[in-house]
C-alpha cells in the first residue's frame, strides 16, 4: 500500500475542485466534503440525503473505531451541499453510484476519482485518505492548534497526527534543505 499525502497547496485545492465542478457534481461534492470533514472514506460513502438535509450536524458511528461522532457542517460545505441535494430524494445515497438501484459508489471508485484528479494537477501520492490528511494539513495551519487537530482526527498521540497530516516530513524537509557546511 502506498502512503499517501495531504494536498498542501491550496491553488492545487481550488483547481482540483474547479476541474472536478466541472466535470462531474457528485464527485466535486465528494471531494469537498472530505476536505471540509476530515472524514474516513468509509463514512462518508454510507451517507444518505437524510442524514445532511436541513441539519447543523452529522451524526454517525465510525465505521473503523465504532465510536459515535458529531460532525458540524461548516456555511461553505452547507451551501455545497443544498445545491448538490435540493432534487435528490432522502433515501437516496448522497455519492450515489450510476450502477444499480441507489447504491454508493465503492471505495475502489472514490480512489480512481482522486488519482485521475491528482494525476491530471500532478499529484502521485493521492488517494480517499489525501482528503482526510488535508484536512488536518490545513486545520493545523489555520489554528496551529495540534492538540484540537488530534481530538478531531481521534488520533491517541500528538506524534500520530503531526506525522499523519504530514508535519514530520515538512520539518525534516526543511531542515536538510537548510543544511550547509559553508563552501561554495
Amino acid at each position: 500500500m502506498n502512503t499517501v499525502e495531504p494536498i498542501r497547496d491550496i491553488n492545487v485545492i481550488n483547481d482540483i475542485m474547479d476541474y472536478l465542478k466541472a466535470d462531474n457534481e457528485r464527485d466535486y461534492v465528494l471531494f469537498s466534503f472530505g476536505i471540509y470533514s476530515g472524514l474516513r472514506i468509509s463514512d462518508i460513502l454510507k451517507l444518505r440525503v437524510r442524514d445532511i438535509r436541513n441539519k447543523k450536524h452529522i451524526y454517525m458511528r465510525e465505521k473503523k473505531t465504532g465510536k459515535e461522532r458529531r460532525f458540524i457542517i461548516s456555511k461553505e460545505l452547507k451551501n455545497i451541499f443544498d445545491s448538490y441535494i435540493k432534487d435528490k430524494k432522502d433515501y437516496e445515497y448522497l455519492f450515489a453510484s450510476r450502477k444499480g438501484l441507489n447504491k454508493p459508489i465503492t471505495r475502489q471508485r472514490a480512489y480512481m476519482i482522486l488519482k485521475e484528479a491528482g494525476k491530471r494537477f500532478g499529484i502521485e501520492s493521492i488517494g480517499t485518505h489525501s482528503l482526510r490528511k488535508t484536512f488536518g494539513y490545513f486545520l493545523y495551519n489555520q489554528t496551529k492548534d495540534i492538540l484540537i487537530v488530534k481530538e478531531v482526527l481521534g488520533h491517541a498521540d500528538v506524534s500520530i497526527t503531526r506525522r499523519y497530516i504530514g508535519l514530520t516530513q515538512d520539518d525534516k524537509d526543511r531542515l536538510i534543505k537548510g543544511l550547509s557546511y559553508g563552501r561554495r
